[in-house]
């Protein structure tokens, strides 16, 4: 009887090991072009970037309607994960507010998370803290953009007065900041004089040593000055792109 308890406690605990070794670990669904599901039930979200939406969410229910080049980006990572044993690196931060796993997946030789952004599919989402590969995400996104790849065609530039109509959608936004302002929380690029409803930047105070280091102090440098900014459109008090890196800015004059 001893002998059968101590097979089965080995079962377990090799069931245990398995489930949570990420060197080597296969992708059971891909959900979207940024988030995937693992053999041990749990759900990744690739780190550093972002890629259109497939759902929205109404009334507190996800339903299917994919914005464009989602189910390009969609199968893009399917050809690329699916069905395969990857192997995940994390970074500072592991887990999101929603429970999902941060981390950076890699299939043989190819870094998927990078791969997503330099095929553009994908735009880059740097957050600190987690942000290993931002270097090398800003390099591959703007061969994308040179080279004219993916989404960088299909989404044409708007103007920062149209923004209210893309919420929740990834998009590149072209206007000129007419006033900054800092707070002890972040600093916001207005491109209006209603903040309430006109489009805005917004750089945390977190992110700020990315302008820093390129010698940027975002509330002097950008006032006054035409601007092309890349990212996912949101509504607070109206529509804003949150920027975490100076690479999602372009300045036009």
């Amino acid at each position: 009887m001893k002998k059968y308890v101590f097979i089965i406690a080995l079962f377990g605990l090799a069931c245990t090991q398995s489930y949570s070794d990420y060197s080597n670990i296969t992708v059971t669904e891909v959900i979207d072009g940024d988030t995937i599901k693992l053999a041990n039930g749990k759900l990744l979200r690739y780190i550093g970037i972002d890629t259109p939406e497939t759902r929205i969410k109404k009334n507190g229910k996800f339903l299917y309607s994919p914005q464009p080049f989602s189910l390009e980006a969609t199968q893009f990572n399917k050809d690329l994960v699916e069905g395969k044993s990857v192997k995940i690196e994390f970074d500072v931060e592991k887990v999101d507010k929603y429970g999902r796993l941060l981390g950076y997946c890699f299939v043989n030789d190819t870094f998927v998370n990078a791969k997503m952004l330099e095929e553009g599919y994908a735009v880059l989402y740097s957050r600190p803290p987690n942000v290993k590969y931002t270097d090398l995400f800003v390099t591959v996104q703007r061969q994308a953009q040179s080279n004219q790849k993916g989404l960088w065609v299909v989404y044409a530039i708007i103007d920062h007065a149209q923004a209210n109509q893309y919420i929740n959608q990834i998009r590149t936004v072209q206007g000129k900041v007419i006033n900054t302002y800092k707070s002890p929380k972040c600093i916001f690029l207005n491109f209006g004089n209603d903040y309430r409803t006109d489009f805005t930047v917004v750089i945390f105070t977190n992110s700020l040593d990315s302008f820093y280091r390129k010698g940027i102090k975002p509330q002097d440098f950008y006032r006054g000055k035409t601007i092309r900014v890349s990212g996912r459109i949101r509504q607070y008090n109206g529509p804003e792109i949150i920027v975490n890196d100076p690479s999602q800015i372009e300045v036009i004059e």
